[in-house]
């Protein structure tokens, strides 16, 4: 999730589990923890495509945090006014906010190495957007009265209903997301289609419009449903990719590094003399968040790229277009709408 959704839960779970010791300050500690995970960003592993793959893999691990709370403890029970709280206290309490964040990252595309470094798996439930203000609403209302609030039992009582109600949104999400699944594949199914991997994720900012990204040997088909279409009207369209270029690359570690990332849901695309390699699962059709140069066309042979990332994010300007296509099914949100 966005940052300023992990530092507003990381403040929420710092002021349930150690509000009533340290009042308003807990909300500032829970903050800290709360954003430490992401600042692996700050990190450079060795080129774009290993800041990508290695992005919330040792800072998200439950297992580092758990090794790494008792330490941090320590250091911060040394300060004075850190010390009404027990050690122990403190350990539980940092383990919560950095492993709540680990959590919530689970329920977005991207892959979470949870078990790092027993297993380098990124787990990605993709149930809502990396941005939904449906999630952050509560916490931010929550962490503003908190702020403000003079009696704790008031303020328990607002933490509490914020950590529940933004709890019950991820639940919701759950649920949507088997119901869009369901209607997709029951929708491929009526055309006959087939394919190797397939998932679904929120469209940005809501969980009621979802895309899916269905890949076959010859490209892949993207699907935009919504909550309240029929099956009829889940919109299926195929694009054709080069993916059988890897082939000729697949002795550069990287390759397979992107590969194993992306679970399978990747398109490359022929642009020109070059060839990029898109992670299908970000985005949408012609502007994917996460795409790399791996390989240029040469007179005889196809010879790999510097694998640099190229910047090709969607259009903001069409963004309403999302919106629209929640409820009205004729909306057209194929590449050739938003190249226009």
């Amino acid at each position: 999730m966005d940052s300023v959704t992990q530092i507003l839960l990381g403040g929420a779970v710092g002021y349930a589990t150690l509000g009533n010791k340290l009042g308003r300050k807990s909300l500032l500690v829970g903050a800290a923890f709360g954003t430490l995970p992401d600042l692996d960003v700050l990190i450079n592993f060795g080129g774009d495509v290993e800041n990508f793959v290695y992005h919330r893999s040792f800072s998200h691990s439950l297992i580092m945090q758990l090794l790494l709370s008792p330490v941090f403890a320590w250091l911060i029970a040394k300060m004075h006014w850190a010390k009404s709280v027990s050690l122990t206290r403190w350990s539980i309490a940092i383990f919560l906010i950095m492993s709540t964040h680990a959590l919530l990252d689970t329920f977005t595309v991207y892959g979470t190495q949870l078990l790092w470094p027993l297993s380098h798996y990124p787990f990605g439930i993709s149930s809502v957007f990396i941005i939904d203000p449906m999630y952050s609403l509560p916490l931010l209302l929550a962490f503003a009265a908190l702020c403000l609030a003079r009696t704790k039992p008031f303020a328990n009582k607002i933490n509490t209903t914020a950590l529940v109600v933004s709890s019950l949104y991820l639940t919701w999400s759950l649920g949507a997301k088997w119901f869009i699944d369901s209607k997709i594949l029951e929708a491929l199914d009526k055309q006959a289609i087939t394919f190797k991997q397939i998932e679904s994720t929120p469209s940005p900012f809501n969980t009621l419009l979802w895309r899916a990204v269905a890949t076959t040997e010859q490209g892949h088909y993207e699907i935009y449903a919504s909550v309240f279409d029929s099956v009829d009207e889940v919109d299926i369209r195929f694009y054709k990719t080069a993916n059988h270029v890897l082939d000729t690359l697949s002795e550069d570690q990287r390759i397979a590094l992107l590969q194993n990332f992306t679970k399978g849901l990747y398109g490359v695309y022929q642009q020109g003399q070059t060839y990029v390699f898109s992670d299908l699962r970000m985005g949408l059709e012609g502007f994917y968040v996460f795409s790399f140069e791996v390989a240029k066309q040469s007179e005889s042979n196809i010879k790999p790229s510097d694998f640099r990332q190229l910047q090709n994010r969607p259009p903001l300007s069409r963004a309403s277009l999302v919106f629209d296509r929640i409820t009205d099914p004729n909306v057209d949100l194929s590449k050739s709408s938003l190249t226009n």
